[in-house]
């Protein structure tokens, strides 16, 4: 990490991180001791809400560790943590149908989720590469590499800026599953609510902290070139 008063961008985005992940740990601990009347596993419900959307050729499977959750549209395979995949709580059928809302997004041709599912392979390459030749570009005091660093990182912030449309696109679509089938009680959808909201917080943190590191960059190659 580069040391100098440019480092002072980051604070923001590392207090709002804190707070939304503090945030989406009380929700969930909170509401993972609220049952839901169904009783049904956050696996078997979003199964039966997927199929009620006419979507069945989606895997469910479990996946170690927590809040571990996530849709993968390459392989159409849903998998949920181990405290949520065979959990009846609020908080766990919450996660399970934001994941379903991913998979709707795919069956629908979401252009967000396409174009970033299609960076992905990009902004892993870009993202780890970024710093250390940007930081060459400080050592030989060489402007393209600076901008090439730059341009690494952009394509980070990009992809976190796509993610936020896909996301709460998924917990909208998530709501609108659980609101159409009459899944939850009304006090057990503002559980979700709640829980989906936290969540949501984060990726708007993570979005954040991104675009001041971004503009730290631009601010120390613009000092360099001076």
């Amino acid at each position: 990490m580069y040391f100098d008063s440019t480092i002072l961008l980051l604070l923001p985005g590392l207090i709002l991180g804190l707070w939304a992940q503090s945030r989406v740990k009380s929700a969930y601990a909170q509401y993972s001791k609220v049952f839901t009347q169904r009783g049904l596993p956050a696996s078997a419900a979003v199964e039966e809400l997927l199929h009620l959307q006419g979507v069945s050729d989606i895997v469910i499977q479990p996946v170690a560790g927590e809040l571990t959750d996530h849709f993968d549209p390459k392989t159409d395979t849903l998998r949920l943590s181990e405290g949520v995949y065979g959990s009846s709580s609020v908080a766990a059928v919450g996660i399970a149908a934001h994941e379903a809302g991913h998979a709707l997004q795919k069956k629908d041709n979401y252009p967000f989720l396409a174009l970033r599912t299609f960076l992905v392979p990009a902004v892993n390459i870009g993202s780890n590469l970024a710093w250390p030749i940007f930081f060459l570009g400080i050592l030989f005091s060489f402007e393209p590499l600076m901008t090439a660093g730059i341009v690494c990182f952009g394509l980070a912030v990009l992809f976190s800026l796509i993610t936020l449309p896909v996301e709460f696109d998924a917990s909208r679509r998530a709501m609108a599953m659980l609101a159409g089938s009459g899944y939850l009680t009304q006090e057990e959808e503002k559980g979700v609510k709640t829980v989906l909201t936290a969540a949501a917080m984060t990726y708007v943190a993570s979005f954040i902290s991104a675009l001041m590191q971004l503009l730290r960059l631009v601010l120390i190659s613009n000092r360099r070139r001076r």
